[in-house]
């Protein structure tokens, strides 16, 4: 197959990785981009679903947050830029800091609300002026954990305080808790591919195309990511909107109601009266 890397479109990479255009000489990962743009798919199908008290900021600026991962990520991907590299780690911060703010704040005083905002806003802006300005990664890396944990931690306490059915209860602790291990598998794969990269790379040449995708370890973890980060955005609209008398998880996109079966059973869909 001929390659394209001798006349890439966006010109040389200046991100910190430095991949070969393979595929199109208009994208310089391509599977890493179209893995990108679940994101997309997912934000776009969460505005799409009414919400128990309508279309609210909150809502709106969580599922665009998603989308907002997916656009940048796959621009990333797309061009190797650096600045473009910026925007994919800035917008993982975008779409966590709301939720921690909307997950801290829920039933808070006034006044514990603005000080939380206030305290969100500091530590985003330290985080991300340092990350651009000196190329440190660690700080960016920490709190994003930092922020997967505490919205993790706080969901499924929040889910015991505003479920009062205990099947629902138990249902949304167990997609919550799919949510988490989506999450935690994508960044396993993420390690092996930095870990077994030069394997891989060479089982992709002796593999070929199409099947060489399947090796293509930085897009699952987009793949994984993408359906806990969904599932994150999801529950804690749900949790957040008011006391959770009905089961949402039929609701939500796919593989949410597949797993939702799996884990609790036939009693994971609402019951037709």
């Amino acid at each position: 197959m001929h390659s394209s890397r001798a006349n890439p479109f966006w010109g040389e990479a200046t991100s910190y990785l430095k991949y070969d255009y393979v595929v199109t000489r208009y994208v310089a990962e391509f599977i890493n981009t179209l893995s990108s743009l679940a994101f997309v798919a997912y934000g776009i199908y969460g505005l799409s679903r009414p919400g128990r008290n309508g279309q609210t900021s909150a809502r709106l600026l969580s599922y665009s947050g998603l989308i907002g991962v997916g656009i940048c990520s796959a621009s990333y991907h797309m061009t190797l830029k650096y600045h473009t590299q910026m925007s994919d780690e800035l917008s993982m911060h975008l779409l966590t800091t709301p939720m921690v703010y909307r997950l801290l704040t829920f039933k808070s005083s006034p006044q514990r609300t603005k000080v939380v905002a206030v305290l969100l806003t500091i530590l985003f802006t330290v985080v991300m002026v340092t990350h651009m300005v000196m190329d440190e990664f660690l700080l960016h890396a920490t709190t994003f954990g930092l922020a997967v944990y505490v919205i993790a931690t706080r969901t499924l306490k929040l889910i015991s305080q505003q479920v009062p059915d205990q099947r629902i209860r138990k249902n949304l602790r167990n997609i919550a808790l799919f949510g988490c291990f989506n999450f935690a598998f994508g960044y396993f794969v993420w390690l092996l591919d930095g870990w077994l990269c030069s394997l891989l790379t060479s089982m992709k040449h002796s593999a070929g195309l199409p099947l060489a995708f399947l090796l293509e370890l930085h897009g699952w973890w987009h793949i994984f990511t993408c359906i806990g980060g969904y599932v994150g955005v999801a529950l804690v609209d749900a949790i957040t909107s008011g006391e959770v008398r009905e089961d949402p998880t039929h609701q939500l996109a796919w593989p949410v109601p597949a797993a939702a079966r799996l884990l609790t059973g036939a009693n994971a869909t609402p019951k037709e009266e």
